[in-house]
């Protein structure tokens, strides 16, 4: 169930999309008409959100499918109860890097874990909470590790993951629908994912993306 009085937006997308250079732009230009965004990233954002993206992502832990699975969902629990929905309910807007869809993306798609599973899992962590828009971000595998590889990233578990792996998590994205759930094809310039990005939000809700 969705804030009546704040905004839930997310973005979401495989390994390189853009995804932190889209929040970031996007929160910038709200910044500029006056608006003040909360800006959250997933899995992190409180202490135990931020101790299990460390356990999760350190390349020297190999925790299995549904461990991983557990990791994701307890940092999820504890963001959305202690950040996104108090703020949500002071009528902000929240503009998250990842959400419920990385779930369905790495762990159903990417790991095979049993879907329905999941949903009731990922239903009981956020207490049935949904984004009011998610912006999913299209970009091939090669692309967005090419532009990881040239920024000087050091990848992380899920990083090194294989490209079947990547493959599987960018098919997931796509096949993705739903209410709210917009597609932007992100091999492209910056510039040009956020004005698309903009233009959707602003026909999704003017009130807060004029």
């Amino acid at each position: 169930m969705t804030s009546a009085r704040g905004c839930f937006v997310v973005v979401e997308g495989p390994e390189g999309a853009g995804k932190s250079t889209l929040v970031r732009a996007l929160a910038e230009r709200l910044g500029a008409r006056g608006a003040d965004p909360l800006l959250v990233r997933e899995p992190g954002g409180t202490p135990v959100a931020e101790a299990a993206r460390a356990a999760m992502l350190d390349p020297a832990h190999r925790p299995g499918p549904v461990a991983e699975l557990f990791l994701v969902l307890a940092a999820r629990a504890d963001l959305v109860a202690t950040v996104i929905r108090p703020a949500l309910d002071a009528g902000r807007l929240v503009l998250a890097d990842r959400y419920d869809h990385s779930t369905r993306a790495y762990q159903v798609g990417a790991r095979g874990l049993d879907a329905e599973a999941v949903r009731v899992a990922n239903a009981l962590a956020t207490g049935g909470l949904r984004p009011d828009v998610t912006l999913i971000l299209d970009a091939d595998p090669a692309v967005g590790r090419a532009r990881q590889a040239a920024a000087g990233k050091r990848p992380d578990r899920m990083e090194l993951e294989d490209d079947d792996f990547h493959r599987r998590v960018h098919a997931a994205y796509r096949a993705e629908r739903g209410p709210g759930v917009i597609h932007l094809g992100a091999d492209r310039a910056p510039e040009a994912v956020l004005a698309d990005a903009w233009a959707a939000l602003a026909a999704a809700r003017p009130d807060h993306f004029r």
